[in-house]
């Protein structure tokens, strides 16, 4: 990626600019450009009817009318929160949290299994991000059987789980220094060339931000202004200040400046992602506890990079960076509630089954329903323990039950025992 130069204008082109407003062709092309809000270096390449020059002069003034303002360590981040903000703002508050937390309660007790999911996939998708090469598949299968991680990538994984875990108890406790530190040494434990970079703030200024071809897409703030600015980032995390900020907002404000401050030699992108979530929790937004929305920004990853370029090449317009992560957030809630229209379709056939066979618990029904769909993976009792956040005795009690009535073959190995489908008999599935 090519770090974009934006146009600066003289006081004559400004002048220009305003003159062309008089154009109703050029003024529709100002303001209908701005309400998708792009950058010079797409508004350039777009057709237009008159200079693109003159036009994003026009759309620099007419933003600069409607920006909200953030002053942070007397830097000056403007934002706007236009009609397609405002519209996902709306949705997220009104319509998504009823919606799901409608759907959720057709699965009573079994809410929280979605929640484990959820974390997992968050984990997971968050260390891919920062180059975890291991799948999604043995990932799940290593946090579901609590298996110790056998390399780095595993550990990154193992680590952003137990983090988001914790995320989720101190969710109410305010964010000082310190519990910054503890964050990220939980999500670079065992995982640095340089096991003194756990838990500690960046004493250097050799860090930058680079992309694939080397270009350096941005320095970050000195070492020696570290302190003073984690201690004003953790003030404006705690919600310091009379001005409100809508908290989804501010949670991804926060996300972009743990990236901009760059306050750890690794880490830095995982930990921006864990205090987005911190905040959102904070704030009673539930429904994120369901949303892997790091899986949504792996699979955009070039977008979210150019979110990051845009907004600090075009006077640190955080504009670019808030619609992308709402855009993000707004398809990470279609994809649940349609993941979660598909269960409840399943749960309906579940309890037909349920029905037909009269000796299996919901729950019973429910675990051999998932391991039918990978018959070949041996499942063990921790892996039960954690999928259904139930007691140990519980896990094994079902299993136990699965194996009695023909379903599982229980098979040793060491100390250890494992179960798989035995594929009879063919009643349920």
């Amino acid at each position: 990626m090519k770090l974009p130069e934006v146009p600066q204008f003289a006081e004559d082109e400004i002048n220009t600019a305003i003159g062309l407003a008089r154009d109703p062709a050029v003024l529709k092309a100002a303001v209908e450009c701005n309400t998708r809000y792009p950058h010079w270096e797409e508004l350039r390449h777009h057709p237009l009817p008159a200079d693109a020059r003159s036009v994003w002069a026009l759309m620099k003034l007419f933003r600069r009318a409607q920006a909200r303002e953030i002053v942070f360590a007397g830097l000056h981040f403007p934002y706007t929160i236009g009609d397609a903000s405002s519209q996902m703002l709306y949705h997220l508050d009104k319509t998504a949290a009823g919606s799901l937390s409608g759907m959720l309660d057709t699965f009573g007790h079994d809410r929280e299994r979605y929640i484990v999911n959820a974390l997992m996939e968050e984990a997971i998708a968050s260390s891919q991000l920062e180059g975890a090469a291991t799948t999604r598949r043995v990932a799940k299968q290593m946090l579901r059987e609590r298996r110790k991680p056998k390399n780095r990538d595993e550990q990154m994984i193992f680590n952003n789980y137990q983090t988001m875990k914790k995320v989720r108890e101190i969710a109410k406790t305010d964010l000082t220094p310190d519990l910054l530190l503890s964050l990220q040494e939980m999500i670079t434990s065992d995982t640095l060339d340089d096991p003194a970079d756990e838990g500690r703030f960046r004493d250097n200024d050799e860090i930058r931000v680079v992309d694939g071809s080397g270009t350096v897409l941005h320095t970050p703030l000195p070492a020696a202004d570290i302190p003073r600015l984690i201690d004003e980032f953790c003030r404006f995390a705690n919600d310091a200040g009379d001005r409100f900020i809508h908290p989804v907002i501010k949670a991804i404000v926060l996300h972009f400046l743990i990236g901009y401050i760059h306050p750890f030699n690794d880490g830095n992108g995982r930990t921006a992602r864990t205090i987005f979530y911190w905040y959102v929790l904070r704030h009673d937004y539930w429904l994120f506890e369901y949303l892997a929305l790091s899986r949504t920004i792996k699979e955009t990853k070039g977008q979210y990079k150019k979110a990051y370029v845009y907004t600090e090449s075009d006077e640190n317009d955080l504009t670019y960076f808030i619609l992308y992560n709402l855009t993000a957030i707004e398809k990470t809630i279609r994809e649940i509630q349609v993941y979660l229209e598909e269960q409840q379709k399943e749960q309906i056939q579940t309890l037909h089954r349920i029905h037909a066979a009269g000796d299996l618990s919901f729950r019973q029904i429910d675990i051999l329903r998932q391991i039918a769909k990978r018959p070949e993976n041996p499942v063990r009792i921790k892996e039960i323990e954690e999928m259904y956040h139930v007691a140990y005795a519980t896990a094994r009690g079902d299993l136990l039950r699965l194996e009695e009535l023909g379903y599982l073959e229980r098979r040793s190995a060491g100390k250890e025992y494992y179960f798989l489908y035995s594929g009879i008999p063919g009643k349920l599935f």
